[in-house]
């Protein structure tokens, strides 16, 4: 489109976007004080995600940020499930076998976002810069600093000397861990989703005429990777969260 240059995994993101916020319209456009229909599975979801991140950030925190956690966990889920539709990476153009039919899909037009390692990355780095800000709004700059490099305890003497200096050091290594976390999130999640595509293609080539029914069980597996996984982003980011904001 222009000087813009659009993916598949791309494509699928936006139809997933759109369908999310269509659904919030649908969900809220009525709003009753006794919910029904899409407002109530709605506010199910609302109020579970919010209890769900309030026991593991606390009340307050939770609220703070649920706007993200609340988002992604749902961006996640429904990208993972969207790529498991019928047509999703395996409509496009391949190459051809021997009797002429498509034998393996290598630009299929659809393809799922989360097999795409630009999408991961791109969640966990939009997660990494939220962390600073909430980690500096929570503590202060110099309370982001005291919290990975200065020792709190109530030794004295040489002990509280030795472990001022241990905490100090260690604090280099709590920073190389802090810089690592974007990485292992954007593998984690990218590798799962994937694997399970990639596991699902070989299952439906080696079953032949037969294949979907081959597939079936690893479809199933798929659909549960595919919360799993959402929910292990979200948790992981709340617990690196909770763990430098709240006191």
């Amino acid at each position: 489109f222009g000087p813009f240059k659009d993916t598949n995994s791309m494509l699928v993101m936006g139809i997933v976007a759109l369908g999310l916020v269509v659904f919030s319209q649908l969900a809220t456009r009525n709003i009753a004080m006794v919910p029904q229909g899409l407002q109530n599975f709605a506010e199910w979801i609302v109020e579970s995600l919010v209890d769900f991140l309030g026991g593991i950030m606390g009340p307050s925190l939770a609220r703070k940020t649920f706007w993200f956690y609340a988002t992604v966990f749902l961006f996640i889920l429904s990208a993972n499930w969207f790529g498991l539709l019928p047509g999703v990476g395996s409509v496009g153009w391949g190459h051809p076998n021997a009797e002429g039919h498509l034998e393996h899909i290598s630009h299929p037009i659809l393809r799922g976002a989360n097999a795409d390692l630009n999408m991961t990355l791109a969640l966990a780095c939009s997660f990494f810069l939220c962390w600073i800000l909430w980690s500096i709004r929570s503590n202060g700059v110099g309370g982001f600093l005291s919290h990975i490099f200065v020792y709190h305890g109530d030794a004295t003497g040489v002990m509280r000397v030795l472990l001022v200096v241990i905490f100090f050091l260690v604090g280099f290594l709590e920073v190389i861990s802090i810089m690592i976390r974007p990485v292992s999130l954007t593998f984690r999640l990218f590798g799962n989703v994937y694997a399970g595509e990639s596991l699902l293609e070989l299952m439906l080539t080696l079953g032949g005429r037969i294949g979907f029914l081959t597939a079936l069980p690893f479809y199933f597996l798929e659909l549960m990777v595919g919360a799993i996984q959402a929910l292990v982003f979200t948790l992981l980011t709340a617990v690196f969260t909770s763990l430098m904001c709240r006191h």
